[in-house]
This record gives C-alpha cells, structure tokens and sequence, in this order.
C-alpha cells in the first residue's frame, strides 16, 4: 500500500467540460488518479479520452469555453527549512486557483512544466530560443540575465544540443524536429520542477530521435529525482517507461494499476483490446491480421448511457451495461477498474446522457 506522504500530486473526481453552444461536452468527467514523487506515470487510451485536457486542467491551461467545474487537485508541495536538511510541506488544490492569478502562474513552470505535443507551434517563431528558455528562468529564478543565459546554454548541453553557446543564438526553424523538442525539454527543465508533464513529446520524431528522446527524459528523470506524467498511445513507450498506468476512456479512467499489472493481468475489457492491438513480429509470416477495436469513440455530444464503452465492448451485457455506469472498484493491491464485470452491478442506473443546452 502506498503512503500518501509519497504522493505529489491527487486527482481527486476531476470534472472539466466545455460549454458550446451546441452543448455541454464532458471532456473529463470524474477522473481520480495520484502521481507519486519521483515515479513514471503513464496516462494511455484513444484520441478524444480526455488525456491532453486532464494534464491541462492541473496546470489550469484549459482553453475557452472549457474550465474545471468540480474535484479537487492537490499538490503537496515540499520547500526546504533552514539548511535543507528538513522539508515542509504544503498542500494546494490546484482546481481552486484562478487560472489567471498569480499563485497558479508561479507554479506553473516552476514547480510543474510541461512539454507539449509540438514544438514548433509551441515556440515562438520570432525569438530566439535563447530568449524564450532565459525568459522562463528570469521569471520563476534570482538570477540577472547574465547569469540566466549562461544557465540556458547549460540546459541546452544537458539535453544533448550540441555546441549551445552557438545554438542559443538561433531560431525553432533552424533546427530540426528533435533538437526543438530537446529545447522544450530544456526550458521545461530549467527552473527544477518537481514534476514533468510530457504531452505525446515524441508523436512528430522519427524512431531513433524517438529513442533518444525517451532515454533523455529518463536519465533527466533520475538525475532531477522529479515526477513524470507521460501521455502517450505508443504502449511500447509504456512498457519501457511507466511505473504506473492510467487507462482513460470517454473522460472516465478505465483501469489503473502498475504498469507490471497492466501488462500481464489487464481487467478492462477496453484495456485487454488494447493490448491485443499492439503489432507483434511475425504476424504478417503467420498469415494473421492486426486485431482492431471496434467502432470509434463516441461523439462527445452523444455519449452513451451507462458504461461509456460499452458500444464497443465484446463483454457487453445487456440490460446492465447500457443503463449502470460502474462505480470504481477496488481490486487485490491497489488496483482499480470501471466494469460490471467486477461489481457494481446494484448501482443506480443512468439514462442516456442528453445534449443539455446551455442557456
């Protein structure tokens, strides 16, 4: 059983949806999840899950018309006493600030960074990236400019950019796509934050960049002692990476566990479709096909009543499936699954989610 003192950052039944004027769309609807200090935690499903808007929502990055309408975020913060030898620690839900006010915004870089899908829409075209990286230290750090730049240039050594004194100097189109996601990881990393969070960093680079990518990250990782919230479809990305695993599904968590559990005994029967959709060698030679999920997820605008996969589901049960959605169960060690399967079956059904139309 994990100690709670271990825990950096509680998701606590997260709701942030978005009000359009053709509805209510529920991006993120009851998620709970912890990150633990110094661990890998990988959040996995289909596009349209809601893994890109919970990741945003704990830094209150979420575009309009979308806000957090309900849960608690909490971020137990440690700062050092006296010499450093003892550490107090100070919890703060990150769901109650004002996204625009001066408490979230010194967090945000600081004490949580992240890096997001693509680089080049994600620096500035117009300054240097010697200007952007120093700009974020000179913000959150006592430092003068001076002593800032020479602290981009050894960042950017760091994440492997080769001759920094001379880099620091140029532009995002002057360099290629791995070297702009290794400037985002440098300035993400610049001002120590206790915990990263990696939007799909890899999805635009080649496999080898890839590779280099994903191994930077790691030694950063054990070097920084920080936390890593990782956003990815690759599952082979997974399974080299996570200690943990959370499994989203139509802004619900699905399944989440270890990633030893996820891999070896998957509950969910989404999670299970997943997994036989992986690629495996030979499978061309044996003359079979690729297994595939069925169908797509919902509509946003559409969901389906009860359990949100169960249009999809091979496991379906009628009567049960379409009109509960299931209450989180709590497995043997520390694990925890959404599925009728395993309880829940005296719930309250729902109906059909309608299109509630905002007045």
């Amino acid at each position: 059983m994990t100690n709670p003192k271990d825990f950096l950052i509680e998701v606590k039944d997260l709701k942030t949806h978005f009000f359009t004027d053709d509805g209510i769309v529920r991006a993120v609807d009851g998620v709970s999840f912890n990150i633990e200090r110094g661990k890998i935690l990988c959040v996995v499903g289909e596009s349209g899950c809601g893994k890109s808007i919970t990741a945003r929502s704990i830094l209150q990055i979420v575009d309009y018309p979308g806000r957090v309408v309900e849960g608690q975020i909490l971020f137990h913060k440690q700062s050092s006493q006296g010499n450093g030898a003892s550490q107090a620690t100070e919890t703060i839900d990150l769901a109650a600030l004002n996204p625009r006010g001066t408490e979230i915004r010194a967090i945000r870089g600081k004490d949580i960074a992240m890096i997001f899908q693509e680089p080049m829409t994600s620096l500035s075209p117009i300054h240097t990236i010697g200007d952007q990286i120093t700009e974020a230290i000179l913000l959150h750090m006592p430092l003068t400019k001076e002593e800032a730049r020479e602290r981009a240039i050894e960042m950017l050594r760091q994440v492997g950019i080769p001759k920094p004194v001379d880099r620091i100097d140029t532009y995002t189109f002057q360099l290629s796509g791995g070297m702009r996601q290794r400037t985002m990881i440098a300035m993400a990393l610049s001002c120590n934050p206790s915990m990263l969070i990696a939007d799909e960093p890899t999805t635009a680079l080649d496999v080898t960049t890839q590779a280099q990518i994903l191994d930077l990250m790691l030694g950063l990782k054990q070097e920084y002692g920080m936390s890593i919230m990782l956003i990815t479809h690759d599952l082979g990305v997974v399974a080299e990476m996570a200690d943990d695993v959370v499994v989203m599904y139509l802004g619900t968590v699905a399944e989440k566990g270890t990633v030893d559990q996820i891999f070896h005994d998957p509950k969910h029967p989404y999670t299970q479709a997943l997994l036989r959709s992986i690629p495996k060698l030979g499978l061309r030679a044996s003359g079979q096909r690729l297994n595939s999920i069925r169908g797509m997820v919902p509509d946003p605008y559409n969901r389906p009543g009860g359990c949100p996969y169960h249009t999809r589901c091979d496991a379906f049960m009628p009567g049960l499936c379409d009109r509960i959605m299931p209450p989180p169960i709590q497995l043997e060690d520390n694990r925890e699954v959404r599925c009728l399967l395993y309880g829940g079956t005296d719930a309250i059904p729902t109906d059909a989610s309608a299109t509630v139309k905002v007045k």
